[in-house]
């Protein structure tokens, strides 16, 4: 018998642990390798299809309406543009004055853009634009008698 220091029983004074395996995760399940265990071990295996896999078909994409489509419905489809006699009259005045366009700009406080914008008629017509305009220029561009020089007293 060995003989120590310690007499009497001997009692254990913690909690047992037990060490379990983690629970596998989705993605390993669904491998080759689980799968055919699976099958090996008699397991029930239950394999879904998806119905638009390896397709570049949206179902979901025929019940909804294009953004487009709405937008026509909600919003005018054209926006205004400046009119040819408009485009027509700044061009005349700014070459009878002999500008450019970059000039004419910095004359109304704009940017050259604004300007070549406005003569090749791709801009929506804004009337601050145009009164500027009206006023470097000294031609009527708004309302009737587009083209028409301006009143002396600057009227329209």
């Amino acid at each position: 018998m060995p003989t120590g220091r310690l007499s009497g029983n001997i009692t254990q004074d913690w909690e047992p642990v037990v060490l379990r395996r983690t629970k596998p995760k989705a993605a390993d399940l669904k491998s080759a390798k689980a799968v055919n265990q699976a099958l090996r071990s008699g397991a029930t295996v239950e394999t879904v299809r998806k119905s638009a896999a390896g397709t570049n078909k949206h179902p979901s994409a025929a019940a909804v309406a294009p953004a487009r489509k709405l937008d026509e419905t909600t919003e005018p489809a054209a926006v205004e543009r400046v009119a040819l006699d408009v485009r027509a009259a700044i061009q005349k005045a700014r070459v009878a004055k002999g500008w450019s366009q970059a000039e004419l700009a910095k004359r109304i406080s704009e940017r050259a853009q604004v300007v070549q914008e406005y003569e090749s008629g791709k801009a929506a017509p804004a009337q601050a634009v145009l009164a500027k305009m009206e006023r470097a220029l000294e031609v009527k561009l708004r309302g009737k008698g587009v083209g028409a020089p301006l009143a002396a007293g600057g009227g329209k």
